[in-house]
């Protein structure tokens, strides 16, 4: 441990208030299961199960070890600064990428999380508006002021606490659609057929559901820079979501094969656009709006979490009480609920280009950079011997110089294939 968590406890003085490993194991798996998982099936059907099998394990164990060279990174910053203000992404990229680096990731990350943002937004408002009777608007509104009122004035142990609860719903609600799914599912051979032509296309969305890397920060300093801790937290809060994600593939894919005798790319498309809307339509309506508003309010708390320590971070913002900063809150909460009162569907044609440009950006291409430039060039030159050995001996992703190389080229080649396509394209 790196440093101790402190808070007060009245005529008592100080107390020690360490994170635990559960509460940042569910944090991650929350974070991930979101709205991606809703569009899981869409984007695979074309290439199968297998393909989209693997697509799932290969981004899991990518995102495994750029979330580990998050943290790595992060615990390098946090041994140079100590810990508090100043040791969140955008502190890490300005010391191992210079002025460059960090102007890009202010724009990709910023759009990145605003686009998941409105998304999560107005799907939770349409929920929350049919489930009481009221508007859209109204619902998105209820939905960003409790939630963003939740994540403000909540310690961490409550936020931990109730993020677990919502996630237990999640997992419950999650296994009744499974359940009805797997019903659905009338001859397992129909898993059996494969394209793998198909499959790149469906790798920045896939990417883009196991996307957590924007909450390590938190878990770091909440975990005191534990490193067994933090690797814990991280492999076990991404194999949750993985665990599910190829269950769900499974059962929505299997069942949805079936829904046209001659299996034509349009009969496919028109019943795996919206698995959920399917098993609505058999008495499951009110599962499927749990689901989908748990899986949505469990990433919604990541997402405004990480987003909110950025901006404080990037503006050098001081701590308010409780250690949260209100300005970097309001940034986070009312430019995303402003789109979505105004376009609900602004930013749904973006988020294929969220998870190619986005978080292949900054989750793929930056850490791999970030570790790169710590280890082995002194943080971008400003560095020295001694600083550059000590990383090396703290790596949490083995592999060495060409094993950063191969996992930055992967995101930089998939960005410049899908760019390519969608440039042609449109």
């Amino acid at each position: 441990r790196l440093w101790s968590n402190l808070g007060g406890d009245g005529d008592m003085g100080l107390r020690h208030e360490p994170g635990s490993v559960w509460g940042a194991t569910i944090l991650i798996a929350g974070t991930a299961v979101g709205a991606g998982m809703l569009a899981l099936p869409a984007v695979t059907a074309p290439a199968g199960f297998a393909p989209s099998s693997a697509a799932l394990l290969g981004c899991w164990l990518y995102m495994v070890m750029t979330g580990l060279l998050v943290a790595e990174v992060n615990l390098s910053l946090l041994c140079a600064v100590g810990n508090g203000s100043g040791t969140g992404l955008i502190s890490m990229v300005k010391r191992t990428l210079g002025g460059g680096g960090t102007a890009l990731a202010w724009g990709t990350y910023v759009f990145l999380h605003y686009a998941l943002l409105v998304a999560y937004i107005a799907r939770a408002g349409e929920t929350v508006g049919e489930a009481a009777g009221v508007g859209a608007s109204v619902g998105a509104v209820a939905f960003t002021a409790g939630m963003g009122g939740l994540c403000y004035f909540s310690p961490t142990k409550v936020l931990d606490g109730v993020n677990a609860i919502l996630f237990a719903g999640v997992l419950g609600s999650f296994g009744v659609l499974l359940v009805a799914a797997a019903g659905r599912v009338e001859d397992l051979s129909s898993l059996a057929r494969a394209d793998w032509g198909e499959l790149p296309d469906a790798l920045p969305v896939v990417a883009l559901a196991f996307v957590y890397q924007n909450v390590v920060p938190t878990i770091v300093s909440q975990l005191e820079g534990d490193r067994s801790k933090i690797r814990t937290a991280i492999v076990g809060g991404t194999a949750v979501p993985l665990v599910m994600f190829l269950l769900w593939e499974a059962a929505a894919l299997g069942a949805t094969a079936n829904t046209s005798a001659a299996d034509d790319l349009a009969g496919v498309e028109s019943a795996v656009v919206d698995p959920l809307r399917m098993l609505a339509a058999d008495g499951l309506g009110d599962v499927v709006s749990v689901f989908s508003l748990l899986a949505v309010s469990t990433s919604y708390i990541g997402f405004v979490l990480g987003l909110s320590d950025f901006l404080a971070d990037g503006l050098n913002l001081p701590s308010g009480d409780g250690g949260k900063q209100p300005l970097s809150y309001t940034l986070t909460l009312a430019p995303p609920l402003a789109f979505a009162l105004v376009k609900p569907d602004a930013f749904f044609g973006a988020l294929d280009l969220a998870g190619t440009f986005g978080v292949l950006t900054l989750f793929g291409v930056m850490p791999a950079a970030m570790a790169y430039s710590e280890r082995y060039m002194g943080n971008a030159g400003i560095g020295d011997d001694k600083s550059k050995t000590l990383a090396r001996a703290a790596e949490l992703v083995p592999g060495g110089a060409p094993g950063l190389v191969a996992l930055g080229g992967v995101a930089a080649a998939i960005i410049a294939i899908e760019g390519s396509k969608k440039l042609i394209g449109g």
